[in-house]
């Protein structure tokens, strides 16, 4: 199994980079956009394991089987950093030690490569200390920045980058991968890509947990019990609810099994008592997990707030007679019922809200719950 073969439905994506792996078009820095559940990260994750392949022959290299492959897929070659943040953004700091990083020769590869993951959250000045380690890179080192679209990143930045443009994969393409890799069942496979909007690491958590299906079916049912203020800070609460139980589900047995791993790193039982001089490791630990459980909330409040926006998106394509085919089609007869009560102009406004609402929690720090409930009012 090839690089290659995790860029589901991104065909003219797979020729660029694997063309640009053998030599021709290659360029110092480069900007992946696309929207959420595209798979900037794996194409980027995906290239620089084909720039630091070991097979000989050029045409090949991206095997995923040889040993630097294996280790960028890892995320555990020491010539690859990836970047991505816990908070809300990259910090200046952060971005000092990347641009030390990036000028080290490669040790052991071809490249040394630097992935930022989240270069949308990063403020302009942070971006400006990029600025130059991307306009004049040592002769060995690569930049590959990742971001929704290409107006959330400077225009220094992006017209020094080559732009590697991805799309949504088609549900049907993201169906057969659950099912080829991850053994889903072909129905539940092809309902959980459609609810998931294509978006594959979503799709693949809605096979796998019957508590994430049953959070969105309660999600997307929402706007049909809204009528009243009273109603509508209900829904508010519920939607951060079902935000932080997702969240807290996701980060329970990875915390569990970081903490396993720095224990044993330290030569201590996770029933063994700590020495005094090993709390401070284990504290620092604690600290980032935290960190990055608020931000996780963010994310999956995000994610929730799109699975709403489902739903109204769904009411206008009914209200315009459009041929498009439903996210939610489980709810087909409530959401036709739902459209004729209102109009699309209406329904327009509602999504607005929404995806004002989303800006908000991602991009300040806005009470959760505040900026909800003025949300949850305006739906009414």
């Amino acid at each position: 199994m090839t690089v290659w073969e995790q860029l589901v439905g991104q065909e003219p994506v797979v020729e660029q980079l694997s063309r640009a792996a053998a030599g021709e078009g290659l360029t110092h820095a480069w900007l992946f956009t696309g929207p959420p559940g595209s798979g900037r990260s794996t194409a980027a994750k995906a290239f620089a394991a084909a720039l630091n392949c070991e097979v000989d022959d050029v045409m090949g290299r991206g095997c995923g089987v040889c040993a630097g492959c294996r280790a960028v897929l890892a995320e555990s070659h020491s010539d690859v950093t990836f970047v991505r943040t816990e908070k809300i953004t990259i910090t200046i700091d952060e971005a000092r030690e990347l641009v030390a990083k990036s000028g080290d020769r490669p040790s052991t590869g071809r490249w040394r490569i630097v992935v930022v993951e989240d270069a949308d959250r990063m403020a302009e000045r942070t971006t400006n200390v990029l600025l130059k380690a991307i306009e004049e890179p040592t002769p060995r080192t690569i930049w590959m920045l990742c971001a929704p679209s290409p107006a959330d990143v400077l225009v220094t930045i992006r017209s020094r980058c080559r732009a590697v443009n991805l799309r949504v994969p088609p549900v049907d393409d993201v169906a057969a991968l659950l099912v080829e890799r991850d053994g889903a069942d072909p129905r539940l496979a092809l309902q959980a890509a459609r609810a998931a909007q294509s978006h594959i690491g979503i799709a693949r958590r809605l096979v796998h947990d019957e508590s994430a299906r049953e959070r969105r079916a309660a999600t997307v049912r929402l706007p049909l019990s809204l009528s009243s203020v009273s109603q509508a800070v209900r829904l508010a609460e519920q939607l951060v609810k079902i935000a932080t139980d997702e969240a807290s589900s996701s980060n329970e047995e990875r915390d569990a099994q970081e903490r396993t791993r720095l224990l044993e790193t330290l030569g201590v039982t996770a029933d063994e008592k700590l020495p005094p001089s090993l709390r401070a490791q284990v504290r620092q630990l604690e600290e980032d997990q935290k960190r990055r459980a608020k931000r996780s909330v963010t994310d999956s409040l995000d994610r929730t707030l799109t699975d709403l926006l489902s739903f109204y998106r769904d009411v206008l394509m009914v209200q315009l007679g459009g041929a498009v085919e439903p996210v939610n089609t489980e709810l087909a007869a409530e959401i036709a019922e739902f459209a004729a009560a209102s109009t699309a102009d209406v329904t327009l406004t509602r999504m607005d809200a929404v995806n004002t609402t989303r800006q908000r929690i991602t991009t300040t720090n806005v009470a959760p719950l505040l900026a909800v409930e003025a949300m949850a009012v305006s739906l009414i």
